[in-house]
């Protein structure tokens, strides 16, 4: 396996002696970050054994959400927390991708952009819900922002997860729908396109001088729900690829593996150093963006609405099966470590642990 941080070692200096000038702060962050985590350049953890008292420094993580070795823990949580979450009926993923033409506009205006297409995406479905007859109320979502392709092109859309399920407008009855597809796709498609051409005149910005009157949304069954919110949460916070999913990396050039999205093979890339970066960094959020929000009966706030569903209507839902958060072994005696300390500056630290040991006891998710 070939690991991103090494990748960025080798090519990071061209990499900003091209781009360096006008790379966002936010992108010159995760690059940094990328590159030290869990590094002699980290700050370190104390742990200490509970049996035989021994003590190691562990590095840190830099629990950037784009790096592919953080925050595992907080993708399995944030999956457990929309499982529980789960109602009766059939489930439905809705697709709506931005249109290459107005890509160029998301990428100069990534707050703007992503922000207005998720909201809009979800006054779509919100008003094709209400105007259902078989719904005729607000409908609950779980929506997730992606800005890549498999193949790592910038291609921003958005994911909702959504049940064929309302609450009524006046009464507030709990109503559900039986039908092979939701909402008709290009009745979506068209209101979409509308909602984010007027949010675009909105915000002031300039739209191109020639877009699609056609626009892309894909409404797909997906059962139960289960199976779709772990597709979504898995890799939620670790980033766009794999690093085992990095085949190569000689004579300047970096190859990647990924599946065809039609064709279901696999196929691989191969761009030189400096490009495989720019794919890479291009999908950087802007600070403090939230890529996955929940929406109608299914935000946070309507815990005790849900919960009351699901006793109504005896649906308990079950715990998915994750992998269980590491524990740090003790290099001596085999116990359990727990951490004494965070954050020594690495000048402080005396006994270092091997890289090899660091790698494999100590998960991403022990960032602090």
């Amino acid at each position: 396996m070939i690991r991103l941080a090494s990748i960025i070692e080798t090519f990071g200096a061209e990499f900003l002696q091209q781009y360096g000038g006008k790379l966002p702060a936010g992108q010159q962050h995760a690059l940094h970050a990328i590159k030290n985590c869990r590094s002699a350049m980290s700050p370190k953890m104390q742990a200490q054994c509970g049996g035989c008292e021994h003590q190691i420094y562990v590095p840190h993580s830099c629990g950037h959400r784009n790096c592919p070795n953080c925050q595992a823990h907080e993708s399995q949580r944030w999956i457990e927390r929309q499982v529980q979450k789960l109602v009766p009926g059939d489930y439905f993923m809705i697709t709506f991708t931005l249109p290459a033409e107005l890509r160029p506009l998301a990428r100069a205006n990534g707050r703007i952009m992503y922000d207005l297409i998720m909201q809009s995406a979800w006054d779509t479905v919100r008003t094709f819900s209400q105007n259902d007859k078989a719904l005729q109320g607000d409908p609950g979502a779980v929506a997730v922002l992606h800005t890549h392709s498999r193949p790592l092109d910038f291609h921003p859309h958005t994911h909702l997860v959504m049940p064929a399920a309302a609450l009524g407008n006046k009464r507030k009855l709990w109503r559900t729908k039986k039908a092979k597809y939701l909402f008709n796709h290009k009745a979506l498609a068209i209101v979409f396109r509308a909602k984010i051409l007027e949010g675009i005149k909105q915000a002031g910005l300039s739209l191109p001088e020639r877009y699609p009157e056609k626009w892309v949304v894909d409404v797909k069954n997906v059962g139960t729900g289960e199976k779709a919110l772990v597709y979504l949460g898995r890799y939620l916070y670790r980033g766009v690829i794999r690093e085992k999913d990095i085949v190569a990396c000689e004579n300047g050039q970096v190859t990647f593996r990924y599946q065809n999205s039609k064709t279901k093979m696999i196929e691989r890339k191969t761009v030189g150093g400096v490009a495989f970066l720019r794919l890479i960094l291009q999908h950087v959020l802007p600070k403090s963006f939230r890529r996955a929000r929940n929406f109608g009966f299914l935000h946070p706030n309507s815990k005790r609405l849900i919960h009351l569903v699901q006793v109504l209507l005896k649906l308990a839902p079950r715990p998915v099966a994750l992998d269980a958060r590491p524990a740090l072994r003790c290099p001596c005696c085999g116990g359990e470590m727990k951490i004494v300390r965070t954050r020594i500056k690495p000048v402080f630290a005396r006994h270092l642990v091997p890289e090899s040991f660091g790698q494999r006891a100590v998960g991403p998710e022990m960032a602090v």
